[in-house]
C-alpha cells in the first residue's frame, strides 16, 4: 500500500465514479481501476459495489475511508507546515465564501493590516464549503449556513436583516413592510439551490405553505440586484448590500419582510483539527475581535429620499 493508492482511492470515493476521478487526477480510467483493485487485494475486501460502470462506497469501503482522510490530512497538515517554517512570511491562509462581496472589505482590511500575509479566496457553495474544510483546501469559510458536521468548530460574526428589494416604480417601491403571502405570485431573482439566499426564501414560503415563484436562478448573488433593478424580479438581499451605497449605480427600493426568521447569520467555520499557519491564526484573531459590520439596518424611506432627491 502506498501514498498514491490512498489518494486515488480518496477521490474514486468522492466522486463514486471511475472516469470523473480519473479526469481530476489526469490519469487513464484505465490505470485507475488496476490501482484500485490492487487496494483492494492487499486489504483483502472490496471497497466498492459495482454495477456495470457505476461504483458506489460500501460500508468497508467508508471505515477505511475515515483513516485515509485523517492519515492524508495529516500528511498535508505536515507539508504546510514545513513550507510555513522555510517561509520568510506569515505563511498562507485559505478562506471560502458563498460571495465574494460578503469578506471583500475583511480581506481587504486584513492585507493592510498584514501584507506578509498570502491570502486565498474561493467561492462556494455550502456543500462544497463543507468538502473544503474536510479535505483540509481552506483554513476558514464565511458561512451564512450552518455547517454542523462532526469536527467543525463556527464563531457567529455577524447577524443583519434581510431586505426584500423591488424594482424602482413596482407597486411595492415606497412600502414600509411586506408580508409572505402578498408577494406570493410574484417572480423571483434568486441563487440556485444550494446557496443561502435560496434556502431562505424556500424557508419563509414553506412556512405559508407556498412556493415561490423563480424568474431568474444563478450562481453569483452579487448579481442579484443588478437583474432586480432590471425588472426581472423582486429578491431577497441583505441589509450589508444596502448599506453598501450601490444604489446609486443600481437603483431598487428596498422593503421589511414581515416574516420571522428573515436575516442572515454570518459564523467563521474551521476545521477544529486542521493545522493553521501563522497567518490563518492572525486573520482567525482579525475577524473575531472586532465588529464584523455595522449593526444598523437601513431604513427603506431614507434610501428611497435620497434617490428622489
Amino acid at each position: 500500500m502506498d501514498l498514491l493508492q490512498l489518494r486515488y482511492f480518496q477521490t474514486v470515493a468522492r466522486y463514486e465514479h471511475i472516469s470523473r476521478a480519473a479526469e481530476e487526477l489526469r490519469v487513464a480510467q484505465p490505470s485507475l481501476s488496476r490501482t484500485i483493485a490492487r487496494l483492494e487485494a492487499e486489504l483483502g475486501s472490496p471497497l466498492f459495489d459495482r454495477q456495470g460502470r457505476r461504483i458506489r462506497l460500501n460500508p468497508y469501503g467508508a471505515i477505511f475511508l475515515r483513516h485515509v482522510d485523517r492519515a492524508l490530512s495529516e500528511l498535508d497538515d505536515g507539508r504546510r507546515a514545513l513550507r510555513d517554517a522555510r517561509d520568510t512570511g506569515l505563511g498562507r491562509v485559505s478562506v471560502a465564501s458563498e460571495t465574494l462581496l460578503t469578506i471583500t472589505h475583511l480581506l481587504g482590511s486584513f492585507r493592510a493590516a498584514h501584507p506578509r500575509a498570502d491570502v486565498r479566496l474561493f467561492q462556494s457553495t455550502a456543500k462544497e464549503m463543507d468538502r473544503r474544510l474536510r479535505a483540509r483546501e481552506v483554513d476558514f469559510c464565511v458561512a451564512s449556513q450552518p455547517l454542523t458536521g462532526s469536527g467543525l468548530t463556527a464563531v457567529e460574526l455577524a447577524r443583519e436583516e434581510v431586505l426584500l428589494a423591488v424594482p424602482r416604480g413596482h407597486w411595492l417601491d415606497g412600502r414600509e413592510k411586506v408580508t409572505v403571502p402578498e408577494i406570493a405570485d410574484e417572480p423571483f431573482v434568486t441563487t440556485r439551490q444550494g446557496h443561502w439566499q435560496r434556502a431562505l426564501l424556500d424557508r419563509l414560503f414553506a412556512a405559508e405553505g407556498l412556493t415561490p415563484r423563480l424568474s431568474c436562478e444563478g450562481d453569483e448573488p452579487g448579481a442579484s440586484q443588478d437583474m432586480i433593478s432590471a425588472g426581472l424580479g423582486i429578491g431577497l438581499i441583505p441589509a450589508m448590500s444596502r448599506r453598501v451605497g450601490t444604489d446609486v449605480s443600481v437603483p431598487v427600493a428596498w422593503v421589511h419582510m414581515d416574516a420571522p426568521g428573515c436575516h442572515r447569520v454570518l459564523s467563521l467555520v474551521s476545521n477544529r483539527d486542521a493545522y493553521l499557519s501563522e497567518a490563518a491564526l492572525k486573520f482567525q484573531e482579525f475577524c473575531t475581535s472586532r465588529p464584523f459590520m455595522t449593526h444598523r439596518l437601513p431604513d427603506p424611506r431614507r434610501g428611497r429620499a435620497r434617490r428622489d432627491s
